[in-house]
């Protein structure tokens, strides 16, 4: 199976020389470096909206709007990875892209000003690029880790990624905190999101870094991909074919089940915020706090869940995961007590850190290498319409209710009833017989 080389990077001096053991530690580079984006960068960006002024309908919209713009744009990836001939090529580029659309932010922040618009585009930018980089990353991966190591490997390299997205997180906000104490708050904002591109382009030297295995294809397949990208119109690659394709095969309940559990959730999350800051009158600091701890709980659980997945494998993770999340939602409820907050933070993070862990595992053992950028492609599509859909629908109900405390209580209560309605399609989840 040969292997593009590497292109010589400014970072080739530190990294180790060896094959694997170099790929293993660059990607596992790439994930600290990332998720220190998400934590200082991606979470930050619906705060900036609310420090522009342009409101909590605003904030809400671009935490939402771009992701599904970027679920649709990235449909290209299987044509744009059809006609470059490489998933690594395409990754790069779009991670790139990523972290050059931290440029307009940190602008307007220094500007002072920006249209809700503006924000919608730049986030739709960020949001499409990453997006659109994802299943072309994990065809890659899925050529270059081998398969007895993925479950250890994944659940060391999602802790570090949780790690970082809470130093992130909380380093953000103490920036702020301080810009706020000096009145330059929109500046600190701006600091913010240059740490974040920088973030993101030490991530893309990383994966500059990476090799690449290019697996030797049959003149039938060779043959397909050309048809495929030949009748392809426009940008639109051949959905209906993947579709099909997914039907007969283990992936498609995998990525139905999975695309329902997140509408639940959705119905829920994005009310966390309101109900703890309004109804329940938490400070900042609380709030931080509370938050956080669900990053650093993900990073501390991982490791046991990496060590119990190599024993029960991926498809034992998810039954773990999924029917744990089911009554999260209502344990907000009892108690506004920070303790009490932090230790259902503690116990949600080992949750959907199970979830989570359990998905990237499943991705590698239940979708065929030669359909993986397709199926994740359609996956990150039902992602973005079920995250959508789930907190339209959540908040038309909270809105319905007259968005008091009883209403937060109803929206809370159904989001964990719909979750237990997902367990039918959890049971139709199956690993193939063979994978490639």
């Amino acid at each position: 199976m040969p292997a593009s080389p590497p292109r010589r990077s400014f970072f080739a001096s530190f990294l180790p020389r060896a094959g694997l053991r170099r790929d293993l530690w660059v990607t596992t580079a790439d994930a600290g470096a990332f998720s220190l984006m998400v934590g200082c960068g991606e979470t930050y960006i619906p705060a900036f909206a609310l420090a522009l002024g342009l409101g909590p309908v605003a904030a809400g919209m671009t935490a939402s709007v771009p992701v599904l713009a970027g679920a649709i744009f990235q449909l290209i990836t299987p044509l744009a990875v059809a006609r470059l001939g490489t998933n690594r090529g395409w990754c790069i580029a779009c991670t790139t892209v990523q972290a050059l659309s931290f440029i307009p932010f940190a602008w307007w922040a220094i500007r002072g000003h920006a249209t809700l618009t503006e924000l919608l585009v730049a986030a739709g930018v960020y949001w499409s690029a990453g997006m659109a980089g994802a299943p072309a990353w994990n065809t890659w991966m899925g050529t270059l880790i081998p398969e007895g190591m993925r479950t250890t490997y994944f659940a060391n390299r999602n802790r570090l990624g949780q790690f970082s997205v809470f130093v992130g997180f909380v380093l953000g906000g103490l920036i702020l905190q301080w810009g706020e104490g000096r009145g330059v708050t929109l500046l600190a904002f701006a600091g913010l999101f240059v740490a974040a591109g920088i973030c993101r382009l030490v991530s893309t030297m990383m994966l500059v870094s990476c090799r690449e295995f290019v697996r030797p294809r049959e003149p039938d397949q060779i043959a397909e991909t050309q048809s495929s990208v030949t009748a392809s119109s426009g940008w639109l690659p051949d959905l209906g074919g993947t579709l099909r394709r997914m039907a007969a095969s283990p992936s498609g309940p995998l990525v139905t089940y999975l695309c329902c559990l997140v509408f639940t959730a959705q119905f829920s999350a994005p009310y966390f915020t309101p109900y703890m800051l309004r109804e329940r009158g938490f400070s900042y600091h609380g709030f931080m706090l509370v938050v956080a701890t669900s990053f650093l709980s993900k990073a501390l659980f991982l490791p046991s869940l990496g060590r119990l997945g190599s024993r029960i494998g991926s498809l034992g993770l998810l039954w773990a995961g999924g029917l744990s999340v089911i009554p999260l939602s209502l344990l907000w409820l009892p108690s506004a007590n920070v303790s009490y907050l932090v230790a259902v933070q503690v116990l949600a993070g080992g949750c959907w850190a199970c979830w989570e862990l359990a998905v990237a595992l499943l991705f590698f053992d239940a979708v065929p290498h030669r359909d993986r950028t397709g199926v994740i492609t359609i996956y990150n599509l039902g992602l973005a319409i079920a995250t959508v859909a789930g907190a339209a629908a959540g908040g038309l109900l909270l809105r319905t209710l007259g968005e008091d405390s009883q209403a937060y209580v109803t929206v809370f209560a159904v989001s964990s009833l719909l979750r237990l309605a997902t367990v039918p399609l959890l049971r139709r989840v199956r690993l193939p017989a063979k994978h490639s």
